[in-house]
């Protein structure tokens, strides 16, 4: 990074000082916040339309999903192999507030949610300045890149991985006889439906990340293709820890498009280096 990045120069201004960074780094935090405070808001106006509709879809048994891979299972011929069985779940709250408090907890992860793409974008902001204008030449689009596949890993788990998950859940009997029933808090879905969508969200970054780091040299192909192994393990792990269930197949849900994430990282990786190698033999010639 050019001179150091707290001794980067800001359009003309001269070298900025270690305070004058950390006063323009909190401005960029208030400016992000301010973001998620204003979707959040909105959010809790129509925060009973946003709990029927979009937070309860995957427990809903009519939800999109379930009607969807129901659909393909019978346009695959295997009758209703695929199809889930429906789940009624009720919900409950131990305290007097809970409903009111978690009204707050899902404004605040749907606004962080959705400012996603400004957040990041105020973030590119604080950084860009201190990259050499031969590092910027590998940036572009990357606020579009890095949103997609955030909002493509959420999709993911929000469509997929939710219903698989929440119904294995619901319908897993410790005792024969069935003498517990699965009475869930509010909170604990919520946090879990967090936990599935946002996971994803950040697991399905692995292809930007790959090609940042190959732009700038720290990793290369030759490097991923040995470590596959080794990648097959951590994503099986990540697999397990994106996923609440336990069971095998949700887990496999989560595992097959992280590791066709991490192929496609191996391309974009191949890609970028053999650029860059021409690059460097342009410059020696």
């Amino acid at each position: 990074m050019a001179d150091g990045f707290f001794g980067r120069r800001s359009q003309g201004k001269g070298e900025m000082a270690f305070v004058d960074h950390l006063e323009e780094l909190r401005w960029h935090i208030i400016r992000s916040l301010l973001a998620v405070i204003v979707f959040a808001i909105i959010i809790f106006i129509k925060v009973q339309w946003v709990f029927d509709n979009i937070i309860a879809g995957p427990i809903n048994p009519d939800f999109i999903s379930y009607r969807a891979i129901c659909s393909l299972s019978h346009k695959l011929n295997l009758g209703d192999q695929l199809c889930l069985p429906p789940v009624t779940i009720n919900m409950q709250t131990t305290t007097f507030g809970g409903q009111f408090f978690s009204s707050f907890s899902i404004a605040f992860i749907g606004g962080l949610i959705i400012a996603f793409p400004y957040i990041f974008w105020e973030f590119w902001r604080f950084v860009k300045p201190a990259l050499k204008p031969k590092e910027l030449k590998g940036t572009r689009f990357v606020i579009f890149w890095i949103s997609f596949f955030f909002f493509l890993g959420s999709a993911f788990g929000y469509f997929i991985l939710g219903p698989f998950t929440f119904n294995f859940l619901a319908t897993f009997q410790v005792s024969a006889l069935n003498m517990v029933q699965t009475r869930p808090t509010i909170n604990d879905y919520i946090d879990n439906l967090t936990n599935v969508i946002i996971g994803c969200g950040i697991a399905f970054e692995m292809p930007v990340l790959t090609y940042a780091l190959t732009k700038i040299g720290i990793i290369t192909p030759q490097f991923l293709k040995r470590s596959r192994k080794y990648a097959l393990v951590i994503l099986l792990v990540i697999a397990a820890v994106i996923t609440p269930s336990p069971d095998w197949y949700s887990q496999t849900i989560v595992f097959l498009p992280l590791y066709g994430l991490y192929e496609l990282g191996v391309y974009l990786s191949s890609k970028v280096y053999k650029e860059e190698l021409k690059k460097e033999a342009e410059e020696w010639s």
